[in-house]
C-alpha cells in the first residue's frame, strides 16, 4: 500500500491568478475608467446603472475568462462610467450557483474588481420576506447573513488560499459595513423614504425552487428577514479581499409560511417589483455611491 500523503486535488473549475491578472489586464487595456466602487445588480434591477454618465459597456460574452449570465432580468454587462466625479462599474446582472456554475466563477467579478483598484461593493438583490412586517416593495438594508450553502461545505473560498487576496481565516462579523449602513438609512430619511426602508438578516440558499412552507417556517427560527439565492458569496470574496461591503434586498414577495395561503411566487412578479422600485433604489445607490467617499472604512 502507497502510504504518503497527497495532496488534495484543487478542484478543475478553480480560477488561477493567472486567470484573474488576464481579465483584469484586458479590461484595463479597453476602458480609461478606474473604478473605486463597484455595483452588482440583482434580478430587475439592472437599470440602476443607468445612472452613470460616460457609460462604456461591454458584453460578459466578450470579457475574457467572464462568467455569463443565463437568467431573465440579468442583461449581462459591464457598465464602467461616472456618478457626478465617481468612477465606479456596474455588473448588470449576475451568475448564480444554481446555474452550474463554480462559486469560483460566481465570485470571478469581485476578484477582477479589487486588481482594478476597487475598494467598496455595493450588492443588491431580489429576496422574499420572511419577517411578517415586511411586505412587497420594502427594502431591505442587509446588516448580516447566513450563509446555508456554505454551512454544507458549498463556499468560495474552499480549497488552498491565495494570500495575494487575503488570509486564510478572515473574519466575517463586520461583513458590512457599518457606515455604509447608516449613511443608507440616513439618505433613506432624506428622501422620506423611511417607512419602507428596513434593516435585517439575509439568507441564501442555493435555489433554484423557491422555499416550501417548511423550510420557510425553518429559516424564520434562525433569524432570518429574507431569503435569496445570491449575494452572500460575492460578500465574502469581497470582505476576504479587504473590500468594504454594503447590501440591499428587494422584497419581491412574501415568502409562505402558512400552508392555508394559496397565491404562488414566480420570477416574472419578481421582476415587475424591481421596476416599481427602480427609480428610489437608483436615486439610493447613486447618492451613496458620491457620498461614500467621505466614509471611513
Amino acid at each position: 500500500l502507497n502510504t504518503k500523503k497527497q495532496a488534495p486535488t484543487v478542484n478543475s473549475n478553480c480560477c488561477s491568478f493567472e486567470d484573474y491578472k488576464l481579465t483584469t489586464e484586458w479590461l484595463l487595456n479597453q476602458t480609461s475608467h478606474r473604478p473605486k466602487v463597484a455595483v452588482i445588480c440583482g434580478s430587475g434591477l439592472g437599470l440602476l446603472a443607468n445612472a452613470v454618465n460616460n457609460r462604456q459597456s461591454f458584453r460578459y460574452e466578450d470579457i475574457p475568462n467572464f462568467p455569463v449570465s443565463t437568467i431573465p432580468g440579468h442583461e449581462g454587462c459591464l457598465v464602467f462610467g461616472t456618478i457626478k466625479d465617481q468612477c465606479c462599474v456596474f455588473m448588470q446582472g449576475r451568475v448564480h450557483l444554481y446555474e452550474g456554475y463554480s462559486l469560483c466563477k460566481v465570485t470571478f467579478p469581485v476578484r477582477i474588481f479589487k486588481l482594478l483598484g476597487v475598494e467598496t461593493l455595493v450588492v443588491t438583490n431580489a429576496s422574499g420576506g420572511i419577517c411578517q412586517d415586511y411586505k412587497v416593495g420594502d427594502i431591505m438594508v442587509i446588516k448580516d447573513h447566513i450563509n446555508l450553502p456554505g454551512f454544507a461545505g458549498q463556499h468560495p473560498l474552499c480549497g488552498p488560499n491565495d494570500e495575494r487576496f487575503g488570509v486564510r481565516f478572515p473574519c466575517m462579523s463586520d461583513a458590512y459595513s457599518k457606515d455604509l449602513r447608516r449613511l443608507a438609512l440616513d439618505i433613506s430619511s432624506e428622501m422620506g423614504c423611511s417607512d419602507f426602508v428596513r434593516e435585517g438578516v439575509y439568507c441564501m440558499v442555493s435555489g433554484p425552487n423557491f422555499e416550501t412552507i417548511a423550510e420557510a417556517r425553518m429559516l424564520q427560527v434562525l433569524g432570518c428577514d429574507a431569503v435569496g439565492m445570491s449575494t452572500v458569496p460575492e460578500v465574502t470574496v469581497a470582505k476576504h479581499c479587504g473590500i468594504r461591503v454594503f447590501g440591499l434586498s428587494l422584497i419581491t414577495n412574501k415568502v409562505s409560511l402558512d400552508y392555508s395561503r394559496e397565491e404562488m411566487v414566480n420570477h416574472e412578479d419578481v421582476l415587475l417589483t424591481g421596476k416599481m422600485r427602480a427609480e428610489f433604489l437608483q436615486k439610493l445607490v447613486a447618492t451613496l455611491i458620491i457620498r461614500c467617499n467621505h466614509q471611513e472604512q
